[in-house]
């Protein structure tokens, strides 16, 4: 039940207002404890007279919440025992308790459950009886992101996954990140020192051109803009740019053409250095909290 309370004097008498949302039975009891009060068309809300009418209004609405409280929890139990949920994830004692592996669909799905908590000495997710309709709603959900995130079925889809094309490109793309090497067009170099966008890692800073010619089998999938173009391409050493020199460098006035990212390389635009400052930060306090530690 929404309510408010506001301190308010009416006529140079002391009171106070109170509004709830409108249920009939609520208006009832509410007139009941207080057969004084008056209803404003113009405020919408209820006057109640008296120097103390901020704390009895106060005292009711609690009283109302665990009235409420206690009859959506008697109600629950009602519909669960008419249609429970069957689940090695739901435990049931005085409230519901769901305990499931890590999965943030798990987690997006509880929090949006009127009322539920985690409780840290359980381990578990505490769902009071009043909220059972909005979790049964949600549950097959629950469940099935809960069996998507067993130990068991992670390490069956990392095994599958290990025979597929992607997970071996993905291999390969890390293992070519961990080199810090980057094919660049001889003929058309990136300024060295100063951060650039890249298509495969973001902005970075070229501090180094071996010289070194990229021979044609090392052009793999890894680095396809050396594979459309012609020409010869030697490695370039990379470092991730750090957050002040993103701060110093100057955007782009637009984004990258075609020929430009063609090259591998290009000035970036100031939504890609927001990105990148973003994620430089975020690097920044975890280094800071690690050497806090």
């Amino acid at each position: 039940m929404a309510e408010k309370i506001k301190r308010f004097e009416k006529q140079h008498a002391p009171g106070a207002e109170a509004s709830f949302s409108f249920d009939r039975m609520a208006i009832e009891r509410f007139r009941h404890a207080f057969p004084r009060a008056r209803w404003s068309d113009e405020r919408k809300s209820w006057f109640v007279p008296g120097k103390m009418a901020n704390r009895r209004i106060e005292r009711w609405l609690a009283q109302e919440a665990e009235m409420l409280a206690r009859h959506g929890d008697s109600k629950g139990r009602d519909a669960f025992a008419f249609d429970p949920i069957s689940s090695p994830y739901l435990e049931v004692s005085e409230d519901l308790r769901v305990r499931t592996p890590y999965s943030k669909t798990v987690l997006e799905e509880l929090r949006a459950v009127p009322w539920a908590s985690w409780d840290d000495k359980l381990r578990a997710w505490r769902v009071p009886f009043r909220s059972f309709e909005e979790l049964r709603r949600r549950w097959p959900k629950i469940e099935m992101a809960a069996q998507y995130a067993e130990p068991e079925e992670r390490k069956r889809r990392r095994e599958a996954a290990r025979d597929s094309e992607a997970y071996k490109a993905a291999q390969q793309h890390n293992a070519e990140r961990r080199r810090r090497r980057y094919p660049l067009p001889a003929g058309d170099l990136p300024p060295l020192g100063r951060p650039v966008a890249t298509e495969q890692y973001g902005i970075v800073v070229f501090n180094e051109v071996s010289g070194e010619l990229v021979e044609q089998l090392e052009l793999t999938a890894s680095y396809p803009n050396a594979m459309r173009k012609e020409g010869d391409y030697v490695w370039g050493k990379w470092r991730s740019a750090t957050l002040p020199e993103l701060v110093r460098t100057w955007p782009a006035r637009k984004p990258a053409g075609a020929e430009e990212r063609s090259r591998g390389w290009w000035q970036p635009t100031l939504a890609e250095l927001r990105v990148a400052r973003r994620n430089a930060r975020s690097v920044q306090r975890r280094k800071q909290n690690r050497d806090a530690r």
